[in-house]
């Protein structure tokens, strides 16, 4: 399977992406502030495909879950490039009769087989869970 994506040069340093048709993301520097940054939204992609993973597994255990969140945050090493060294995420999971067990399965295989997006990083990743009845 392959994936395109197009990113074009709008002024300074802003970008407007788009992915295989998808809707459009516009990209900036910190000082520009008209989006997020490329990395930062490699955090947020990352984040992301792990949430869906986690999501996914925690339903088909047939958990209630009634709200859920990922907090991601990551360091970067200090010579270019720059790239991230290590990736924190923090989930989140409310619901009531949420199992430690099966939050703990489903990040092992959101790590472990499931989430393209730390598979083609090179970083080490961590992770923490809390559980909040409701």
């Amino acid at each position: 399977m392959t994936s395109t994506a197009q990113v074009s040069w709008i002024k300074g340093l802003q970008f407007v992406a788009r992915t295989d048709g998808g809707p459009a993301v516009v990209m900036d520097s910190p000082e520009g502030g008209s989006g997020a940054s490329p990395m930062a939204l490699l955090l947020m992609g990352t984040a992301g495909c792990t949430a869906v993973d986690v999501i996914s597994v925690l339903e088909k255990k047939r958990m209630t879950v009634t709200d859920f969140q990922v907090n991601v945050s990551g360091t970067r090493a200090e010579e270019y490039p720059r790239r991230y060294t290590d990736i924190h995420f923090e989930y989140v999971v409310c619901g009531t009769g949420i199992k430690p067990q099966g939050v703990e399965q489903a990040i092992a295989l959101s790590e472990s087989k499931y989430c393209g997006a730390m598979a083609s990083l090179n970083a080490n990743f961590t992770h923490s869970y809390r559980i909040e009845e409701g």
